[in-house]
């Protein structure tokens, strides 16, 4: 994983409700006022009639700082592992509700619409007839970035919605690896980069609304006289009754939209008394001893919270409204079964090698294998990416074929082409850059040595000027296109450009770390 945070990041995978981890989970959640949500589950390679069942609920919690300051969890954040796969489903669905709905604490998500609808179905086809159906109080990552984005650039903001990995890229400054997305998830056990993985995913929500709740303090995007104080809701209110409160200004609109056991339970929190309940009432089981939100985060939740409800017509998966012969399942099975069968690479390398250049087969990697260019180009082996963002198959034929490459993709549908340029296609089957770029040299029997290591540039699969510059050279060459650090001027560094997009290089530490990353992967040392 490619992310370095701030704060230390402990897991803890939850398989059994007897665990202590399920224990320390039941006391995370009471002592948290922000929990970031996510869920994996196997993904699906076609149109299926029924929802895919969620294999993982990740539950990031950010402990409040007023719970056992002297501890050394009090200011951590953690992030549960909810093995769905494991746990008996009824025995955590009313821990699971009651987080979803309790007023004290704020939930987290990237497009949690899409995850809840899936984790309800799961939850319903174990037994626990009602699933889910409300996320409250809610905030969505996508809307702090477009409230950060407005206010900084005070335009309009593109329809286009911007991925979780390129708003942690442009807010935390971190690259955040999403090769394991498509990963297996069903699989047991995980391993240990798909628990990070997992565990990254939901800790960048709570990171980013950090980020948010700073620039609200600071640069009061929340209006300081636009809500109430909680300490409007104090052990005096109770004397009033429930029909007072919620007669009570600012006050009933927020609470009247709960049920009576609900209510009872914010009146409860929030005064601090639950001993002085009216006799005679009984409340609903508590499963989570929480504590109301700080004022800072409820003018947050006022001003920008939000809530996911579902509908009934979002319980039942879409069904295609396109017209035809619906096809045989056998048929498709077999289709797909032929597709991943091609897939092996049979026969003679199917390429030139005086077109490839210095005896090695030039390479074009598709979107689905981007960030394997990058390391085939670290070991100095040319490989090129599509000159569009989302090329069709026909562009991506003739660009292999007019360039006399060799296409690597993972999806199995662009093996129907390979006739049209001599089986030049070749399936990469791994799904982590390491492992697919360790495939690929020995699939081709590529020769790799120490001396072509970064010997190609990163950024356009261009070559290097054969002279290294100075560093009077490389200032000049870079004025108004690339700043050379101060830091490298008493160095007496050499510098290398790409001939192609001049783009300077030089041997720093991360060059030199980036060395030995390449000799520890293609084991150069053995």
């Amino acid at each position: 994983m490619d992310c370095t945070y701030r704060k230390p990041l402990k897991i803890h995978l939850v398989t059994s409700t007897e665990s202590p981890e399920f224990t320390h989970l039941a006391r995370a959640l009471s002592q948290s006022s922000l929990v970031g949500l996510d869920a994996e589950w196997k993904p699906q390679r076609s149109h299926q009639s029924n929802f895919p069942r969620v294999s993982l609920l990740q539950l990031a919690c950010q402990p409040g700082p007023r719970f056992n300051p002297e501890s050394d969890e009090s200011n951590a954040s953690v992030v549960f592992l909810l093995d769905l796969s494991s746990i008996p489903l009824p025995s955590i669905w009313e821990l699971l509700k009651e987080l979803f709905v309790s007023p004290d604490i704020l939930k987290l998500g990237f497009k949690f619409k899409q995850d809840l609808i899936y984790l309800s179905s799961t939850f319903c086809s174990q037994g626990c007839d009602i699933g889910f159906d409300r996320v409250e109080p809610y905030l969505d990552i996508t809307s702090i970035y477009n409230h950060l984005h407005h206010k900084q650039l005070g335009r309009k903001l593109p329809k286009e919605t911007k991925s979780l990995a390129s708003i942690c890229k442009e807010l935390l400054h971190i690259s955040l690896s999403k090769e394991l997305q498509c990963s297996d998830w069903s699989n047991r056990p995980l391993t240990e980069e798909q628990k990070n993985y997992a565990a990254v995913d939901a800790h960048c929500l709570i990171e980013i609304f950090n980020i948010f709740q700073v620039k609200v303090a600071q640069k009061g995007f929340a209006a300081g006289n636009s809500c109430s104080s909680i300490s409007e809701l104090d052990s005096s209110n109770l004397d009033l009754g429930l029909k007072g409160i919620l007669e009570k200004p600012d006050i009933g609109n927020k609470t009247v939209r709960f049920k009576l056991c609900e209510a009872l339970d914010i009146i409860r929190a929030t005064s601090y008394y639950s001993q002085c309940l009216p006799e005679g009432v009984v409340s609903r089981v508590s499963y989570l001893n929480t504590m109301p939100m700080d004022e800072s985060l409820v003018k947050i939740v006022r001003k920008y919270g939000e809530k996911i409800l579902l509908r009934e017509c979002d319980k039942a998966p879409k069904t295609s409204k396109k017209k035809g012969r619906k096809r045989s399942s056998v048929i498709v099975d077999s289709r797909e079964k032929r597709l991943d069968d091609i897939g092996d690479w049979q026969g003679p390398p199917p390429w030139d090698l005086s077109l490839g250049g210095d005896g090695y087969p030039k390479f074009l990697c598709d979107v689905m294998v981007e960030g394997l260019a990058k390391h085939l180009r670290c070991v100095g082996i040319d490989a090129a990416t599509p000159r569009s963002k989302k090329p069709e198959p026909r562009e991506l034929i003739d660009q292999t074929s007019k360039e006399k490459r060799v296409l690597l993709t993972r999806d199995a549908k662009l093996l129907r082409h390979q006739y049209l340029i001599k089986n030049q296609i070749y399936r990469v089957k791994s799904l982590l850059k390491n492992q697919q770029l360790l495939e690929v040299i020995e699939a081709f029997q590529l020769k790799i040595s120490e001396d072509q290591l970064m010997s190609r540039c990163t950024k356009c699969n261009g070559r290097f000027i054969q002279k290294p510059l100075s560093t009077e050279e490389a200032v000049e060459a870079a004025k108004g296109f690339q700043r050379i650090p101060d830091c490298l001027f008493d160095k007496n560094l050499q510098f290398w450009q790409c001939m192609d997009c001049n783009q300077l290089y030089w041997e720093g530490t991360q060059y030199h770390n980036a060395v030995q990353k390449f000799i520890d992967v293609c084991n150069l040392n053995e």
